[in-house]
């Protein structure tokens, strides 16, 4: 039991180790890709050697990455983004704070991949991982035993992501690549070589004929002998290899076979999506169509007021002007101003006068008091003071 105990522990530590390896690996062709990209145009969002390489990334810093304990002694999965952002905190001018603010990136991950994005625009990717791996006892507190981060590997990861260094990126913070709702899945595909020459394809056939003839032959009983028995070894080495040359085609396929599901999840799940965004398109025509019916039959109605007012102050005016030029008591001079003189200097007019004038409404009854005071029949006390022959009694 024991032994069986310690087979299983050396299995892991030989899988880990192999796992390490592949994603460093895998990193520097991704890294390769890149570059070789870079020399005919501009790297962006819609590369898929930086998409790769994104993932790759991502996968090698959340290799065994402890989660967080809670309060009820659960561990919640927790994202690089954490790590990052406490172990680069002594990095000048660094980005960190700037990714933390971020309104439109809510998600750890997202997070964690926005921040991934500007160290590249920063020409700074390298700088980020080697002062976080300088703070060990950071790294060792997020990471578990056998992580790529706290082994060998970490050194030559940051050292081949130096090369990134010359290359100008161009990245928008708000695409779809920022969706922390999706995992990061590496494409091995670009770097896998399916190249098998001529020699090989006639050996296995060659191997595969021979086995089906030695068959065929076997069941016949003259060649049942000691030439069969001397070629046992050679023949049961064929039979692994063959055997062996399966089992490669045969993972090959079921990689294959995997990358097709995920590929028709991804597929299944940007149809959706585009059928949202297709049906909230449509509700946002809809809305903006009725906004803009309303605000027409608004801008009718301010103008049928404003024309109504317009009218309505016309005719205030004019009623305005009528009341002064029929009333009495403003009558003007020759220069238009009022005669203030008759009211403020001199003797009032007798009180019947002043009736008289008060009750005349009209420009008719207004007439006829004008001829009678020039016609002398009404005698006002100003006129018997100032005839000549005629004194005060």
């Amino acid at each position: 039991m024991a032994a069986l105990s310690l087979s299983r522990k050396k299995n892991a530590s030989r899988n880990a180790a192999v796992e390490r390896k592949n994603l460093i690996t895998v990193c520097r062709f991704s890294v390769k890709t890149l570059i070789d990209r870079s020399c005919f145009e501009t790297i962006d969002d819609s590369a898929p050697e930086f998409l790769n390489f994104a993932s790759i990334l991502e996968q090698i810093l959340s290799h065994r990455l402890k989660g967080q304990l809670t309060w009820f002694g659960y561990e919640s999965p927790r994202s690089f983004w954490d790590y990052i952002r406490v172990a680069c905190t002594k990095v000048s001018h660094s980005c960190i704070c700037s990714i933390e603010n971020m309104e439109n990136v809510s998600s750890s991950r997202a997070k964690g991949r926005a921040w991934i994005r500007v160290a590249l625009m920063e020409k700074r990717l390298s700088e980020y991982i080697t002062a976080a791996l300088r703070d060990y006892k950071t790294t060792r507190r997020f990471y578990d035993d056998g992580a790529i981060v706290l082994g060998e590997e970490a050194n030559m990861l940051a050292g081949m992501l130096l090369g990134l260094n010359a290359i100008d990126f161009s990245f928008c913070l708000k695409g779809e690549g920022l969706d922390g709702s999706y995992p990061a899945v590496i494409d091995y595909t670009p770097y896998l070589k399916f190249t098998q020459s001529s020699d090989s394809i006639s050996s296995d056939e060659e191997e595969l004929r021979t086995l089906g003839s030695s068959g065929s032959e076997s069941s016949t009983p003259e060649n049942i002998g000691p030439p069969f028995a001397m070629d046992e070894n050679s023949w049961y080495n064929k039979c692994k290899r063959v055997e062996q040359k399966y089992r490669l085609a045969l993972e090959q396929k079921g990689y294959l076979e995997e990358l097709v599901r995920l590929r028709e999840v991804q597929l299944s799940d940007s149809v959706t999506q585009n059928k949202l965004l297709l049906q909230r398109i449509k509700d946002t025509e809809l809305n903006h169509k009725l906004e803009k019916e309303q605000l027409e039959y608004i801008i009718v109605e301010l103008q049928d007021q404003l024309k109504s007012y317009h009218r309505f102050g016309h005719l205030s005016a004019d009623a305005s002007l009528s009341q002064i030029s029929f009333d009495p008591g403003h009558s003007q001079d020759g220069n238009g101003k009022h005669d203030s003189s008759r009211l403020s200097g001199g003797k009032e007019e007798t009180p019947s006068l002043l009736g008289l004038c008060g009750s005349l409404t009209s420009v008719a009854s207004y007439k006829s008091l004008a001829s009678l005071k020039s016609s002398e029949c009404l005698a006002s006390p100003t006129t018997e003071m100032t005839s000549p022959g005629l004194t005060p009694s």
